[in-house]
């Protein structure tokens, strides 16, 4: 099998999580009926973007995993026979939380999960407040449809996160993502931020031979403490292949589901074309574990 189809979701999210998540399962269930294969959803995609303020009653959202919320989603990943990238809020322990991409197999199991190893804290994103920084490291996540990277937003920025992705074996990387404008900033600034989103995941594609999948939210929220005009999520989710090519790109401004077609087996021509792996000076590279070279 050469071809894999993947599905993508971008959906625009409000406060009742029960109406957001079986929007996902009517979705998922439609993209699965049409042929994916596997389906990735956008970050902590059952609720609002909640990292807008700084509120401890919000670590209430937190999920167990396993547990209730999971089995729903096993559930549907069984009943469609598809693998499904899910992005939850992870209660580990009392006062102890994680951002965690999990993986269920087309057989409902657990196939792994990934807790965000970097974690922002800027004005509207201030997810230091509610994530402990993971400590599963970078490894794929083994599945029937391929070996999937999954990474997930601020990782998106950081070319040594997809690298030890792919050193690791990934076969594709994917980021489920929750990013957007505030809206003081100006158009030529909007554009600017978006494009440097966009491009710095390109280039994980072709410095590491391996297609990319990035899917955002979309659609304004709130901030509920007024402080600021709220986040318009530029959506624009998009999967590129192995040299950074474009091969579906989402609106700015809709929600919307898609299948894309991926060719699984042309990172191993791209990589014998542009044999970076190979070309690594990796006995000239260990200040790159230093914080800033003096």
């Amino acid at each position: 099998m050469n071809i894999l189809k993947i599905g993508l979701i971008q959906q625009h999210n409000t406060a009742d999580i029960v109406d957001n998540r079986n929007r996902l399962a009517h979705k998922i269930r439609k993209l699965a009926s049409n042929g994916a294969q596997l389906i990735v959803n956008q970050e902590l995609h059952d609720s609002l973007y909640f990292c807008q303020t700084e509120n401890v009653d919000l670590c209430s959202l937190a999920v167990e995993i396993p547990g209730e919320v999971c089995d729903f989603y096993s559930a549907l990943a069984k009943e469609c026979a598809v693998v499904i990238v899910c992005s939850l809020f992870e209660r580990r322990a009392a006062g102890l939380y994680h951002n965690t991409a999990i993986v269920f197999e087309k057989d409902g199991s657990i196939a792994g999960k990934y807790r965000k190893m970097h974690i922002p804290d800027d004005p509207a994103y201030y997810e230091k407040f509610y994530f402990t920084p993971g400590d599963l490291g970078f490894s794929p996540i083994e599945t029937s449809v391929g070996r999937l990277g999954v990474l997930v937003c601020w990782d998106q920025w950081y070319p040594e996160a997809a690298r030890l992705m792919a050193l690791a074996g990934a076969e594709i990387l994917i980021y489920p993502t929750a990013i957007g404008w505030e809206s003081s900033d100006t158009p030529d600034e909007k554009l600017r931020q978006r494009e440097a989103w966009i491009t710095v995941q390109r280039g994980h594609a072709v410095a590491n031979g391996l297609p990319v999948i990035a899917v955002n939210r979309v659609g304004h929220e709130p901030d509920p403490s007024s402080a600021t005009q709220g986040i318009k999520f530029w959506g624009s989710s998009f999967v590129v292949g192995p040299q950074g090519e474009f091969l579906y790109q989402a609106p700015s401004d809709k929600e919307t589901e898609a299948i894309v077609d991926i060719d699984i087996h042309r990172s191993e021509s791209v990589r014998r074309w542009w044999p970076f792996l190979r070309d690594r000076r990796i006995d000239a590279y260990g200040n790159i574990c230093s914080r800033f070279i003096d």
